[in-house]
């Protein structure tokens, strides 16, 4: 009797012990889960966020500045670029040649007023011309014909202002895009001299002389 009441007390006090053991393990079991799924969420929300970021074109950003620039205001847009001597040469052409052309305008304009009023004057006064004009030997048609010369001249310059003003905006787009362009990936440029084939004559395949570019990436 007393035996069995022994053998009861040991294995109560040895299954005590036995779950005293284990419980420490599921609950470190059940900690290390947990800041495992709470990394794993971490690591899923970084690179959600990183997918999400949007790709910006600085190039075309800078680009469409510079154009609306210029087109306020003909060079600003090669200036905010970056000023830098050759930039200041094509501001400095841009002017120059709006320069000469609105000299030759004034020219052109004035020389077709004085055939204009030549004219006019002849046809009021029976085919004279006025007192002291040096074209009173000149026929008529051919002061008719240099005033449309003149006349084509001055829409010629016209046409000239606004491609000059045209190029200046296109120009400073370009520059900038050039500005922002990344050539980074481009490792090596190398430039060799090849011989080109042309075309078949007579049975014979000439080749010319001519430069081989290859880009290494």
């Amino acid at each position: 009797m007393y035996k069995l009441l022994l053998l009861s007390v040991l294995l109560f006090f040895a299954g005590l012990t036995t779950s005293a053991q284990i419980a420490p393990g599921k609950k470190t079991a059940t900690r290390e889960k947990t800041e495992a799924k709470k990394k794993d969420s971490t690591v899923l929300q970084t690179s959600r966020g990183d997918s999400i970021k949007p790709y910006v074109n600085m190039g075309k950003i800078a680009g469409r500045r510079a154009a609306i620039r210029s087109a306020m205001l003909p060079g600003l847009g090669q200036i905010r670029n970056g000023f830098t001597f050759y930039r200041g040469l094509k501001v400095a052409g841009i002017y120059t040649g709006a320069t000469l052309l609105t000299i030759s305008y004034m020219d052109n304009s004035k020389k077709y007023n004085i055939f204009l009023d030549e004219l006019e004057y002849r046809a009021k006064n029976n085919n004279q011309s006025p007192p002291g004009s040096p074209y009173a030997s000149s026929p008529t048609d051919r002061l008719t014909q240099a005033k449309d010369i003149y006349r084509r001249n001055k829409q010629v310059i016209i046409f000239s202002y606004v491609g000059l003003y045209l190029l200046n905006i296109v120009e400073a787009y370009i520059d900038a895009r050039l500005a922002n362009f990344d050539v980074g990936d481009v490792s090596q440029i190398k430039v060799t001299p090849d011989l080109i084939n042309t075309n078949t004559i007579y049975g014979f395949n000439p080749v010319t002389p001519g430069i081989k570019l290859s880009l290494t990436f």
